[in-house]
């Protein structure tokens, strides 16, 4: 048997996923690709032979180590298995993620706890952002009991905080990777924009839809799926991204005006199921639009007055409330800062044994 290999699992946000040291996996590329499809049991559509959760949203992998930089703490690189095919994508990040990074540093002793609140700065190798996590510490030691609740999880845990520093252009290089807020694709109106994850996004009306499907109904609307994965592949190249067709973004996401008192209604396509609510870059991306003049989004949205603007961004199972610091004049407003809150929980700690590596297996690059 092959040895096992040291592993938590953790929910981050809506999301969940296998975390590891960076030093316990394989320095070569390729042979960590092969491991952690072998561990997550891909390709298969129910990862039945591995710990994956047989859906994009669980079938996620966090690698951390301490930082090599002297503006973080800890670095995170994230690596989104694909299900049903031999992929690992590690262009992407994943905010949800990036939430439970803060408790497994702590765990693993890679940052020293010192008070009730530990923050940690959080460098994401896949696109350089940087972040603040805060995580509750009382008794030196983890916290994941609380009052916090976020949408798409049952049940209340503790907050953690995540202040996002540098986020625009995280990706594409710019917040607006086209020049413009309103490109013109396939005759439908749509604005690319990147504030911590590429996001398309389109007015849910244009495609038939009202807004409040359900995945379900999102995911059997085949003729409009097929329409908006064409828009995709050409906003993809318009955006600096070039050939998209294998890649998990940009994200594809529906607007259109709130039904429950939030800032703007959305379904997201991930890029080609239906996200059963919404990730958290792709959300500080959408509040980003909503709140930026000459956008698909603004018009749809309701904002709050003031510099800080605190948006609930509904999806299909709640909101999730992004904090935007607003600069530059009224005019021409900029956003200068998003922040959210997640939780996260350890599910698991110990030895995770992958699916044996066969003769005539394919080591995917």
């Amino acid at each position: 048997m092959e040895s096992g290999i040291r592993c938590m699992l953790m929910r981050g946000g809506t999301s969940k996923g296998a975390y590891f040291l960076v030093n316990d996996l394989p320095s070569n590329l390729a042979e960590r690709d092969d491991l952690l499809l072998r561990i997550l049991g891909s390709p298969d559509s129910r990862q039945i032979d591995g710990i994956g959760g047989a859906h994009p949203l669980t079938s996620k992998v966090a690698i951390v180590s301490r930082s090599s930089s002297s503006q973080a703490d800890i670095d995170f690189l994230f690596a989104q298995v694909g299900v049903e095919e031999p992929l690992v994508d590690t262009t992407p990040n994943c905010g949800n993620i990036l939430a439970g990074v803060g408790p497994f540093a702590i765990e693993r002793g890679l940052v020293q706890v010192t008070s009730d609140e530990t923050r940690i700065r959080i460098k994401t190798l896949n696109t350089g952002t940087l972040a603040e996590v805060i995580v509750a510490t009382p008794n030196g030691r983890v916290e994941y009991a609380g009052e916090t609740a976020i949408a798409g999880v049952p049940g209340t845990a503790a907050a953690i905080p995540i202040n996002f520093l540098d986020t625009a252009g995280s990706v594409c290089g710019s917040l607006f990777p086209t020049g413009q807020r309103i490109d013109m694709v396939k005759g439908i109106a749509i604005t690319c924009i990147d504030n911590g994850m590429p996001v398309v996004l389109l007015a849910a009306a244009d495609f038939g839809f009202r807004g409040t499907e359900s995945c379900q109904e999102i995911e059997a609307a085949t003729e409009a799926l097929q329409k908006i994965e064409s828009i995709r592949l050409e906003a993809g190249c318009r955006m600096g991204l070039g050939d998209v067709s294998d890649a998990v973004f940009p994200k594809m996401c529906l607007i259109s005006s709130p039904i429950d008192g939030g800032c703007v209604n959305t379904r997201t396509l991930i890029p080609k199921k239906c996200h059963t609510s919404i990730g958290v870059f792709g959300a500080v991306s959408v509040a980003s639009a909503s709140a930026l003049p000459g956008t698909i989004a603004y018009p749809m949205a309701v904002r709050p007055d003031g510099r800080i603007k605190i948006m609930d961004i509904e999806h299909p199972t709640g909101k999730l409330e992004v904090r935007l610091e607003i600069g530059g004049t009224d005019e021409e407003p900029t956003v200068e800062r998003g922040g959210l809150v997640r939780t996260a929980r350890a599910l698991f700690d110990g030895t995770v044994f992958p699916r044996p590596l066969r003769a005539n297996a394919v080591v995917v690059a």
